[in-house]
């Protein structure tokens, strides 16, 4: 079935879906997002099938981006059910809501490049975001408590790490725990954000005065001055935001583990 327009894949997955063993996905994450927020704690089981320029949810899962390798895959793989996040607005994500570095990255990737090169697009507005390292003041509840700090990006988690384990936010980082995690980067100089993001290739999270992690249920990360945010590769309008868990709401078909 062909979407038409945003939103309507939430429609199709809550009027079709039920009569199916498994739902597909091909297209970008926002795609995803909408059919897994028609059938959070209802199923069946979606199978990611990459087709969009990020696919951040398909590499993050290991599901391999040409889908003849990837349906059979799914079809003879297993079952997971995971937590989601919960925006403001109902939507839910899988991997994770970001402010700030990352989601300039994504607003920043040049259109004819997203078209020509894909992925690579996103690493080329990465690099400019990283030599800019814009700062911003940020104001983060979780779960009631405040926390005021500077931060070039905050990443509010449900999984620990992406782009096939290749880069990984934090330490203890669980995707069905009943819990999401704000990481909060603070780099002063390039030289920190190459640190910081060397010591995440090689998952090092011991104390650096750049980070911060606090884990919880409920968030709202508010900024001064207004940034822009992005949950599972996708644009949103920005902050304030509002975050929460929804408990083993989501349930996938995943590659068998080797």
């Amino acid at each position: 079935m062909l979407t038409e327009a945003p939103g309507h894949a939430w429609t199709i997955a809550k009027n079709h879906a039920h009569k199916y063993d498994a739902v597909f996905t091909l297209g970008g994450d926002g795609t995803v997002m909408e059919v897994l927020g028609a059938l959070a704690h209802q199923g069946p089981p979606v199978g990611v099938l990459g087709g969009g320029t990020a696919n951040v949810v398909a590499r993050t899962l290991r599901i391999p981006l040409n889908p003849a390798r990837a349906i059979p895959l799914l079809l003879n793989g297993d079952e997971a059910t995971l937590d989601l996040g919960r925006l403001g607005d109902g939507r839910r994500f899988a991997i994770g809501v970001g402010v700030g570095l990352d989601a300039t990255m994504i607003s920043e990737a040049p259109a004819r490049l997203k078209r020509r090169f894909g992925f690579m697009a996103y690493v080329i507005g990465g690099y400019k975001a990283v030599l800019r390292n814009q700062k911003f003041r940020l104001r983060l509840t979780v779960d009631g408590t405040v926390y005021d700090r500077s931060a070039s990006a905050i990443l509010v988690a449900n999984f620990g790490a992406v782009l096939n384990d290749l880069v990984a936010f934090g330490d203890g980082i669980a995707h069905d725990d009943g819990l999401l995690n704000a990481c909060v980067f603070s780099p002063d100089s390039l030289w920190d954000a190459l640190r910081i993001l060397w010591r995440m290739v090689r998952k090092d999270f011991s104390p650096d005065r750049c980070l911060f992690y606090k884990s919880g249920r409920d968030f709202r990360v508010e900024t001064i001055p207004h940034m822009p945010a992005q949950a599972d590769g996708e644009l949103l309008p920005g902050t304030p935001l509002s975050v929460s868990v929804d408990p083993l709401a989501g349930s996938f078909l995943i590659p068998k583990k080797d």
